[in-house]
């Protein structure tokens, strides 16, 4: 949801934070009363204008954000991206806020017409078709840093799906790291196939990139070009 909201929120000059707890509100030991109150606090700084989630001390920009716990108060990390701020007796702020001249927009048009393609070995070429068959976008989830699976007819596939217009994009499995086309022999069927390098977005950030651009009456370049710029500081330059 932060990820889509960051997109969705063009231009933000304010905070916009989202906040939750691991232990409901009413019970003795929960974490939700600290997590809301300091949200509150860090909202009304003006040292923030983007969409952010704050869990545990510590404040992640919302579309470089992974939950990662279901059991500990420290649920969330920012693999590839510094914590915008951590609170203590203070609240110590990383970054300035960002100038913003250009006018606020909102987009309300997201497109559903997406897939996430998991990679793993063995898996077979009707499935993988199956997935691309099925919608529009399509965010693959390759091996370490963007290399394929032994599938057989992964390249002829990839490449007939980006004949038909297809949008397919390359992310990591790794939480840690970031996809890079030409990096090993088996990211091949890839890099000749019209497949976008996702570089170090998260899994949440691509789809929901993805989402947003489909939603935006783009061609389909367009949206591929837009797929590898830093729109909302999802990706790394």
């Amino acid at each position: 949801t932060a990820s889509a909201l960051s997109f969705m929120l063009e231009n933000l000059k304010k905070a916009v934070i989202f906040t939750g707890s691991q232990i409901p509100i009413g019970e003795r030991r929960t974490d939700a009363k600290e997590n809301l109150i300091t949200s509150v606090e860090i909202a009304a700084s003006g040292r923030i204008n983007e969409v952010c989630i704050y869990f545990e001390d510590h404040l992640y920009r919302g579309n470089r954000t992974v939950k990662v716990n279901t059991e500990n108060f420290e649920a969330f990390c920012s693999p590839n991206y510094p914590i915008l701020a951590e609170v203590g007796i203070n609240i110590k702020y990383k970054n300035a806020p960002q100038e913003i001249q250009a006018p606020f927009k909102v987009h309300n048009n997201m497109s559903d017409d997406v897939a996430i393609l998991k990679l793993f070995p063995g898996v077979k070429s009707s499935a993988v078709k199956a997935v691309i068959d099925s919608a529009t976008g399509i965010i693959i989830e390759s091996f370490g840093s963007g290399n394929a699976s032994t599938c057989s007819k992964l390249s002829d596939i990839l490449a007939q799906a980006n004949e038909k217009g297809k949008i397919l994009v390359n992310t990591t499995q790794c939480l840690y790291g970031s996809a890079l086309l030409g990096g090993y022999e088996t990211s091949e069927p890839f890099g000749t196939s019209g497949v976008v390098c996702g570089k170090d977005m998260t899994s949440e950030a691509a789809i929901t990139k993805l989402m947003f651009l489909l939603g935006q009456s783009l061609s389909s370049e367009e949206i591929k070009t837009k797929l590898q710029l830093n729109l909302r500081g999802e990706i790394s330059n």
